[in-house]
């Protein structure tokens, strides 16, 4: 998820979840009543405080790697046939689903749980609205619109079938939220899954979107529908992603968490008045029906762990296709609004610039399809959202490709293209783990578009009609964003238990710029080749953070720099600033006292020292008439760098820089909080830099990096030119809002 103005002023979670009820609460309302009979165990939930892992899955977690030779792409776990239809005036769908769902364990099941996310938007009650009403007293965020009369959302249950039987259902809290959550439902089969076995229910729903607020919801005639239908948790088994025993991993829908879903296959039909434009995740099954001023549309996709779709009237389509080695021929939609028919080009471009860029640098896109929605003015928090195979996009009326505008479409069509990857095909648990998703997205979308030499630029036409045009690099300005100065929250900290909106917000740009600084120890190229062997092992298969870290050591086999980025900031809130502090020049003179030599004392006086030094220089300025400015008598020079670390120990690089125009470049590689270089020769030094070639963006002050014997504006200047950049594009963001 992320729009522009999401990743100039994204914010984060940050409190422990508000709760009503304890963890040991809600456990003992899940226990049946004592009773005469055997009843089977109750599987434990994940905890409610549960985050990235430190051991890495077993080998064979989720089935083991997927070869390509399988009879499907993913382990097909859960199956949903869901007829649908669109009330377009009340903005309300009724629909009736069968789902599927297979136990892996080797226990029987009694109980499963259903996500009903769009009880998020019923009233401020629930977990989302709790967090909310604290959290954006502390930052900034996207999702702060408040729903008058008529723009709240739900999902009601009106039936829930087992075979014959007709199920009931109660509302829990696996987070310990607020008791006036409705999210999360328990249902007590009537008869279990054994291990191995199939489960299948029938269930009746009404969902009612919401105004948009997140995600999804409504603006005029303009419908996104997601997180719209009882979704069925996941059962992860020991040895996948830190499990240690059989455990439901199911949340409640905080205001910053995402998703996290089994892979399986969708059928589904919508139907919707006939003059509306539909797109949807997967491709369409057969040819639309009508009838009666509807239309039904048949959409069916496998190996995807989600279904969403938009239903607008008025919209407009663009097409283009795609084709890559080891990929199927790709069908490319942009469904936009007629107001940003400027915007539609370019996101068909970036989309098919982004199918090449990470089938070629992870791996063969799969699917047939991708859809690109851009949401209507009014709407743009349905925008910068990604589902599998579909996407929502930015708009705007003009696209001048000499500022921001450009850049802005790219980068959020780039970025919600490349979670088809990491939340779509490597599909980790974004509630626990977000830096997986929007983090290491963030970082693969950043390394596309410094390939493309797409940088940063400012969007003031009165600049460039000045002749400055100041622009950036693009992992320099995630670092601006990125909380250096004080990391509140590890990066692998899950996606509610946060200190603050901004905290979370830094899950975006910390992370990418950890992975640079990290790419910069193991080499690009080596880099590259972790993490398209990340895709290989764990496409299909959720993986965790501690899996992530595996794969970067056996690729790099650099197991300290890995440790080092993981421990410090995956694990820990570590910082660094590293600093020169001083540069002192003495000349090398005689030095006065008595000395020892061949057995023989004799004695130099201060006076008599600083004759001989007097002579010895007027002889030397005789004999060098014509000595530049750089040359300074017959006598060396001892210049003393100090350097000085404060926070984490990183690896650094001093350049030493002399006089006569020469440099040393000497390594840091220890883990002293101070050091000293000394260099005696002919040249005085004039500077001193740590990390000349600015490769530790992790570091929170830059500008005391490097240091001058004499005065030297130009590291203002530079910096003041990236500053009114960083303006300009924080304006540029906010015109778009």
């Amino acid at each position: 998820m992320g729009t522009r103005m999401q990743h100039a002023l994204r914010h984060g979670l940050a409190l422990v979840c508000l709760g009503l009820s304890s963890m040991a609460a809600a456990q003992d309302a899940l226990v049946p009543a004592p009773s005469t009979t055997l009843v089977p165990t109750v599987i434990p939930l994940a905890k409610p405080h549960a985050d990235a892992p430190h051991e890495a899955s077993s080998p064979d977690a989720w089935g083991g790697v997927r070869t390509g030779k399988e009879a499907t792409l993913s382990d097909r776990v859960v199956a949903y046939r869901i007829d649908a239809e669109l009330d377009a005036a009340h903005h309300s769908i009724t629909g009736s689903e069968q789902l599927s769902w297979r136990n892996r364990s080797s226990q029987p099941v009694n109980r499963i749980y259903l996500h009903l996310y769009l009880n998020a938007f019923q009233n401020e009650g629930s977990t989302f609205f709790t967090e909310r009403s604290v959290l954006t007293a502390h930052g900034h965020s996207r999702g702060e619109a408040a729903p008058k009369k008529g723009e709240w959302g739900w999902i009601d249950l009106k039936t829930v079938q087992q075979g014959n039987a007709a199920l009931k259902w109660r509302f829990v809290h696996p987070d310990d939220g607020p008791a006036t959550d409705q999210t999360v439902a328990a249902i007590d089969l009537a008869e279990p899954v054994p291990a191995g076995g199939t489960l299948t229910l029938d269930i009746d729903f009404v969902s009612q979107l919401p105004r948009v607020i997140e995600r999804t919801g409504w603006w005029g005639n303009f419908n996104l529908v997601a997180q719209w239908f009882p979704k069925i948790g996941v059962l992860e088994l020991p040895g996948e992603r830190g499990a240690t025993q059989v455990q439901w991993n199911v949340h409640e829908f905080h205001f910053n968490s995402e998703f996290y879903a089994d892979f399986g296959s969708y059928d589904v039909r919508l139907t919707v008045p006939s003059d509306y434009t539909v797109g949807a995740v997967g491709a369409q099954h057969d040819e639309p029906s009508q009838q009666n001023g509807k239309t039904t549309y048949h959409f069916v996709q496998g190996d995807v762990h989600d279904f969403a779709w938009v239903a607008a009237k008025g919209f407009r389509t663009l097409d283009g296709s795609w084709q890559g080695p080891g990929s199927p021929n790709v069908a490319v939609r942009v469904i936009y609004p007629p107001e940003y028919v400027a915007s539609a080009q370019p996101v068909l471009k970036a989309t098919l610039d982004s199918l090449s860029y990470f089938s070629d640098t992870l791996g063969p896109y799969p699917y047939r399809t991708v859809t690109a929605v851009v949401p209507p003015f009014n709407a743009e928090e349905a925008g910068g959202m990604e589902y599998p195979t579909f996407f929502t996009a930015e708009g705007d009326k003009t696209i001048d490709k000499d500022t921001m505008d450009q850049w802005n479409i790219d980068f959020v069509t780039i970025h919600e293209f490349g979670h088809g990857y990491f939340y779509g095909l490597l599909a980790s648990n974004e509630f626990e783990e977000p830096m997986l998703d929007e983090g290491i997205n963030e970082y693969w979308d950043e390394r596309m578009l410094r390939e493309r030499n797409q940088r940063v630029l400012t969007p003031s036409s009165w600049l460039r009609r000045a002749g400055i045009t100041p622009s950036m690099d693009v992992f320099t300005f995630e670092r601006l964003d990125a909380g250096l100065q004080h990391p509140f929250d590890p990066l692998g900290q899950n996606s509610w238990d946060r200190y603050s909106s901004s905290s979370y917000g830094t899950v975006y740009s910390r992370t990418a710029t950890a992975m640079h600084d990290l790419e910069q120890r193991l080499g690009k190229d080596v880099m590259a080749r972790a993490m398209r062997e990340y895709y290989r092992r764990w496409h299909f298969r959720h993986p965790s953070a501690a899996d992530l870290r595996a794969t970067l050591i056996d690729v790099s086999g650099n197991a300290r720099a890995v440790n080092e980025i993981f421990d410090q900031y995956v694990y820990g809130t570590a910082r660094i600033d590293d600093r020169v502090t001083s540069i002192d020049i003495v000349k090398v003179l005689p030095e006065a006292g008595s000395w020892l030599k061949d057995g023989q004392r004799s004695e130099l006086s201060a006076d008599d020292r600083d004759d001989e030094v007097e002579k010895k220089r007027d002889a030397w300025k005789k004999s060098h008439p014509n000595a530049g400015k750089h040359e300074d008598g017959p006598y060396q020079v001892r210049s003393t760098v100090t350097v000085v670390r404060e926070g984490a120990v990183v690896p650094q690089l001093l350049r030493v820089t002399y006089a006569d125009g020469t440099h040393v470049d000497v390594p840091w590689d220890d883990d002293r909080r101070w050091r000293r270089f000394v260099h005696t020769g002919d040249s005085p030094v004039v500077s001193a830099e740590l990390d000349p070639e600015h490769t530790i963006l992790l570091d929170e002050n830059k500008l005391n990096d490097s240091r001058t014997v004499k005065a030297d504006p130009s590291a203002s200047r530079r910096w003041t030119a990236d500053l009114a950049a960083l303006l300009q594009s924080l304006y540029a963001c906010l015109v778009t809002l």
